[in-house]
C-alpha cells in the first residue's frame, strides 16, 4: 500500500510502498478515505527538537482519519461490521493504570499515539484496536477525519461556565476556530476571538465569533473588559501556546472564572500565581486529547443534531502524494484545516 513515511532521522517525509497491516483478533482493518494534517505532522516533517526526542523512524505518520471497515478480527464485537464508515480515537491506552481505571484514560501513563509512537493513518489502510473505533453514523468521512482535533476543542470548551457566558478564544488555528463554533452551539452568549493572523480571524468569524481582536494591534485584556462591562470572560480557552496569550488568559478571565489551557508553550511561562490566579479565584484546567469516550459522544450529538458545522474551517484538500504541498499550506499561515484525500 502507499503511505507517507518518516523514513530517517532527518527533515522530510517520503511517499512510498509499505506492507499492508495485518488484522489481529481484536483489531479492525480500515481503508482510509480522508486524513487530517496538523501541526504535529509538520513538527515531524521538519524534524524539530520535539520530533527528535519523540519519533523513532521509520514510522507512518498521521493521526487524524476516517474510512471504511474492510476486515474485522475474530474477537471483534458484532456491532462493528465491514462496509461501515468509521473514525477512531488515536490514543491507544493500556486500560490498567490508575488513570485508565478511574475514568481518565486520556491521561493514560502508557499512551501510544498513532502516527507518533506507532504506524499512523497517512496510508491506504490502518489497523486499529476495536475499542478505539467510532462509527460515524452518517457523518461524512471529510468531517470524521477531523474529529480528533474537533474533540480537543470540545474537551476545552464544554464546561459549566459555557452556558450563557462570555467565552474568549485565544488562538484561532483550526482547533481554536472549532472552539468558537462549539461555544456558540453550546449556549455561550458571546464569543470573543483573538489572533495575530487576519485570515484565521476571518475563519473564526465564519464560525460565529461576534468580537474579533487582532493581538498585534488591540489591547486584548482591555477590549475583553470593555465587552464584558469590566467583569472579564467567564471561560477563557487558550489555544495558541503563546506566552503572551497565556498571560492574557489569566488577566482577561473574570473573578472566579475558568481558564482552560490547550496550547503548548515552547518553554516555561512565568505566572504571577498570587496576583493572577489565587487572588482571582481562577479554576485552571490542562487539556490533553479527548476524554474517552465522553468527548466522542458529545461530538456525535452536536454533529448529528446540526448544532455544529465545522466545514468552514476546512480550507484545503490534497492527495496523499501531495503531502509536501499540504504541509506548505499550513506553513503559509493561509490555511485552516487541511485534508488529504486518500481513497474511497
Amino acid at each position: 500500500m502507499r503511505a507517507v513515511v518518516k523514513a530517517s532521522a532527518a527533515p522530510g517525509l517520503v511517499v512510498t510502498d509499505v506492507d499492508r497491516p495485518s488484522c489481529g483478533p481484536h483489531d479492525v482493518l480500515i481503508k482510509v478515505h480522508h486524513a487530517g494534517v496538523c501541526g504535529t505532522d509538520l513538527h515531524i516533517a521538519d524534524w524539530d527538537e520535539w520530533a527528535q526526542g519523540r519519533i523513532h523512524p521509520p514510522v507512518i505518520v498521521g493521526h487524524e482519519f476516517a474510512g471504511e471497515i474492510v476486515e474485522v478480527g475474530d474477537e471483534v464485537p458484532s456491532s462493528l461490521k465491514t462496509g461501515e464508515l468509521v473514525t477512531a480515537e488515536g490514543h491507544i491506552v493500556c486500560g490498567h493504570c490508575r488513570p485508565c481505571r478511574t475514568g481518565n484514560s486520556h491521561i493514560c501513563q502508557q499512551t501510544q499515539i498513532i502516527g507518533v509512537d506507532r504506524n499512523g493513518a497517512f496510508a491506504e489502510y490502518i489497523a486499529m484496536p476495536d475499542l478505539n473505533v467510532m462509527p460515524l453514523n452518517g457523518v461524512p468521512t471529510t468531517i470524521g477525519a477531523i474529529m480528533d482535533p474537533l474533540g480537543n476543542a470540545f474537551h476545552t470548551v464544554i464546561t459549566p461556565e459555557l452556558i450563557g457566558g462570555t467565552v474568549l478564544v485565544l488562538g484561532c488555528g483550526p482547533i481554536g476556530c472549532f472552539a468558537v463554533g462549539i461555544a456558540m452551539a453550546g449556549g455561550a452568549s458571546r464569543v470573543i476571538a483573538s489572533d495575530v493572523n487576519p485570515r484565521r480571524l476571518e475563519l473564526a468569524k465564519r464560525m460565529g465569533a461576534q468580537v474579533l481582536l487582532n493581538a498585534k494591534s488591540d489591547d486584548v485584556v482591555s477590549r475583553v473588559l470593555e465587552e464584558t462591562n469590566g467583569d472579564g470572560a467567564d471561560l477563557v480557552c487558550e489555544m495558541s501556546g503563546s506566552p503572551t496569550a497565556v498571560d492574557q488568559a489569566f488577566k482577561a478571565a473574570r473573578l472566579g472564572g475558568r481558564v482552560n489551557l490547550l496550547g503548548l508553550p515552547p518553554a516555561a511561562v512565568p505566572v504571577h500565581l498570587s496576583e493572577d490566579v489565587i487572588f482571582r479565584g481562577l479554576t485552571i484546567y490542562g487539556v490533553i486529547g479527548r476524554r474517552m469516550y465522553e468527548t466522542w459522544h458529545q461530538m456525535r450529538t452536536f454533529l448529528h443534531s446540526g448544532q455544529l458545522d465545522p466545514q468552514p474551517v476546512i480550507t484545503h484538500q490534497f492527495t496523499l502524494e501531495q503531502i509536501d504541498d499540504a504541509l506548505e499550506a499550513i506553513r503559509s499561515g493561509e490555511a485552516g484545516k487541511v485534508i488529504l484525500e486518500v481513497g474511497g
